[in-house]
């Protein structure tokens, strides 16, 4: 049982270190949040444990994971500005959602390398070697996912979350929990995507407007200003080579 276990943690871990650097790392898919899982651990028994629910705490680990790690990445900020984006050139569904997922996924692995080629110099690489236990190459690997992470969270959604959790005021930032820095990260990168995506809203939204009026005012109410303004946007999009200035401008936000 224990071998059958830790085999299923080592793919787990896998799939969150993949996430990270592509790379094929494994350890065990502890969570850094506070709670453990009795009976699925090495060395860990819980009376009354089983195969089958190992399996369903593994399978629903192993689905949750992906979106777990993708939250606390630039992979929500990235999809977020893609997505105001289409919606400020009025080409409804192009790019498709598949490509725009794609687009940011390949992106998020871009920035995110650094951070998995320090995971696994720090923590799969003694694990591997025998010379830590894996709760304690959990401990390393958390370290600069918490680093990344308070780098570009705001005081004031950390601030906000330390109130909920109703934790004492930290001596330095370093000291949060998990549970603290993950969710202020991700409404930070919210935060930051939506005010991104307003300033792509506006120099399009100029253009819907002139087009409105000047339709308007000689008369062609019968056609949609937007079939007139939606082939100008993209032109205008195409002509300062949108594309290129847009992904430079977001990979920059994160140096």
């Amino acid at each position: 049982m224990r071998a059958w276990a830790r085999s299923w943690l080592r793919m787990a871990f896998g799939v969150i270190v993949l996430l990270l650097a592509a790379a094929p790392l494994w350890a065990r898919p502890q969570s850094p949040f506070g709670f453990s899982l009795p009976g699925l651990l090495p060395g860990t028994s819980a009376p009354g444990s089983s195969a089958s629910w190992n399996i369903v705490i593994l399978l629903t680990l192993l689905t949750l994971i992906p979106a777990i790690i993708l939250s606390m990445t630039p992979f929500v900020r990235l999809l977020v500005v893609f997505h105001f984006l289409r919606q400020a050139l009025g080409t409804q569904t192009t790019p498709s959602n598949q490509t725009l997922i794609g687009l940011a996924l390949i992106l998020t692995f871009f920035l995110m390398q650094p951070v998995g080629a320090a995971i696994y110099t720090d923590a799969i690489v003694p694990l591997d070697a025998g010379h830590i236990t894996m709760m304690a190459a959990l401990d390393r690997a958390i370290v600069p996912m918490r680093h990344f992470m308070l780098k570009y969270a705001r005081e004031k959604d950390l601030a906000l979350f330390v109130e909920l959790a109703h934790e004492p005021r930290p001596a330095r930032p370093e000291d949060l929990a998990m549970r603290i820095v993950a969710p202020a990260y991700l409404l930070s990168e919210l935060q930051a995507g939506f005010r991104i995506g307003a300033a792509l809203f506006l120099p399009f939204l100029v253009i819907d407007l002139v087009t409105a009026a000047i339709t308007t005012s000689v008369g062609m109410l019968q056609m949609p200003p937007v079939i007139i303004s939606t082939p100008l946007k993209i032109l205008l999009f195409v002509v300062v080579d949108g594309w290129n200035l847009l992904i430079g401008s977001l990979m920059r936000s994160f140096t």
